[in-house]
Formats: structure tokens, sequence, C-alpha cells
């Protein structure tokens, strides 16, 4: 009845209905956009698992999905006044050169990321109980407090030891060059197994630089952004193992439709949620990675 809306996509093999992957990246994009995370993650089970999308461009198209999506939540932290740029531009000067050299990492030494994702599996879900501890511990602004409408980001000042800027009447400040620093390994990570970035930068701003959880979002996704810019770039024009992984332009498209509608939305909700459950979906997302990533590791 309804087989004029099925798609089948030649480059990746994928038969589906059109609007199946703008729906699900809707979805899960407009929880984890709250947080500063694409959602990108989730979805590539989904394409090896439902889909059936299981060659090297399944990660690339995640990365195109990235491009395409987090520009709705970029511009909505813009708009609102929570765009922490000093934090944004940070992440940028270190995961760039990171990228390129993940991939190269990636091509030449990495052909089996199993131990590499183990360690990184590690980190996380370390990470994941510090955020679900301090959930617990109820050390986060109370519901009724969490988020005073109208929040901005303002008075920045970037050095090379020290970037501060304030955000509703406190000032947050990070280390430049521990920014620089976590930003270009995360890139070398996100270049060598594609993935943006956000799922491991997020916690991290919050846990270890205690961050406001509602100023780093838009920062953390304009990151997300040029990693996979650079990522989608890699993946069609460098070989891995002899031959160029370019995206399925097509489902790269339909599933950043739906992200960026939902990152769109996600980010304008995000200031009517209060921090502990955006930490609490921050402490579940990164969890879920953790655990696959060590699961994937235990079971190989």
């Amino acid at each position: 009845m309804f087989d004029f809306l099925i798609a089948e996509l030649s480059t990746s093999g994928v038969k589906t209905y059109v609007f199946i992957p703008p729906l699900v990246s809707f979805v899960i994009s407009f929880f984890t956009s709250m947080a500063g995370i694409s959602g990108a993650f989730l979805l590539l089970p989904f394409q090896m698992s439902v889909l059936g999308f299981t060659t090297p461009s399944v990660s690339s198209t995640n990365l195109l999905y990235n491009v395409i999506g987090t520009p709705g939540g970029v511009y909505r932290y813009m708009k609102e006044g929570r765009m922490a740029w000093p934090l944004g531009l940070t992440i940028i000067t270190g995961i760039q050169p990171g990228v390129l050299l993940g991939y190269y990492l990636r091509v030449k030494y990495l052909p089996d990321p199993a131990i590499f994702k183990f360690f990184v599996g590690i980190v996380l879900m370390y990470v994941a109980s510090r955020l679900l501890r301090d959930i617990w511990a109820n050390k986060v602004e109370k519901a009724g407090d969490a988020c005073q409408i109208g929040g901005r980001v303002d008075n920045f000042s970037m050095g090379l030891n020290k970037t501060r800027f304030d955000f509703k009447g406190v000032t947050a400040s990070f280390s430049t060059i521990g920014m620089v620093m976590l930003a270009f390994v995360v890139g070398i990570i996100g270049g060598a197994y594609g993935i943006g970035g956000g799922s491991i930068i997020a916690p991290l701003c919050i846990t270890f630089f205690k961050l406001p959880v509602h100023s780093i979002a838009g920062a953390v996704l304009f990151g997300t952004f040029t990693s996979s810019t650079a990522g989608v770039v890699f993946y069609s024009l460098i070989p891995v193992k002899g031959a160029v992984a370019p995206p399925d332009w097509a489902l790269g498209i339909l599933f950043g439709l739906g992200g960026l509608l939902g990152m769109f939305s996600g980010a304008k909700m995000q200031k009517y949620i209060p921090e502990k459950w955006i930490k609490v979906i921050l402490g579940i997302i990164v969890f879920i990675v953790a655990s696959r990533y060590i699961l994937q590791f235990i079971g190989s």
C-alpha cells in the first residue's frame, strides 16, 4: 500500500521507508543535543543491525549526519546567547589536527581498533560513574533552580593559560592548554574510528573542567561539526585498505534532516530542563557508549 514510500539506496544497499531515518534521528538527537551530543553513536548500531548497513561507509554516513544535523543545534544556541565561543574555538584548535592524525594512524597502524576502543570504554565508564555519582549525591542544582530562563554566555576572556566566560552570574574557567590537548586526543579517536567526539568531550567538560551543563552544549556541537566535516572529506578521498569509503549520501541526508530538526528543537528546549536531568541523560548516554566498547572487546 505504501510501497511508493520505500527507498532503495544503491550505495549502501539499504531498503527502507523514507520517513524512518529522519524520524529515528529526530528522536535521538532531540534528547542528546541537550547535552551537546549529536547522537551519531546511537545511529551506528541502528544502521548496522536494523538497516543492514555494515560496510566501512557506515562510519562516513554517520559523520555526514553530524555535518547536516549539528548546525540546527548550533544555530539555536547562538540565537539564544548560550554559545560559549571560547570553548568552541579551543575545541576546534585541538580537534582538527587530531582528526587528521587519527585517520592517518587508522590507515597505517590500527587495522583492529578493539584494544583502543576497550581503553576508551574504560575511561568513559569512569566518567559515567562520576556523573551518576554526582546526581546520586545531589550535588547538582535543585530542580526548581536549575535553569534561569534567559541565561547567556558573555564576558569572554581567552588566554594561553586560562579561558573564562560568565554564565548566569557565575564565572566559569578552564585550562586552555588542557582543553586543546583533550580535543586533540578526541580528534584522534574521531578520525580513527569515525565518531564526532561529543560523547567524549561533553562529559569531560562537566566532570573534570567543572563547566556549567547548559553552557557547553553549543560549543561541543560546533566542535563535532568541524571534526565530522573533516572526517567525511578524509573517508571520501583517502583510501582505507586500498579503497575509499564515502558516505551513502542519500541515507546520510535523510538522517541529517531529522537530526537538523531534532537538534534545533532539543537546543530550544534545553533551557527548560534542570541540570540534574541533563546530567542523567548524559550519564546514561556515556554508560551506553562505554558498555558497547567494553563488550565488543570481551566478545571479540
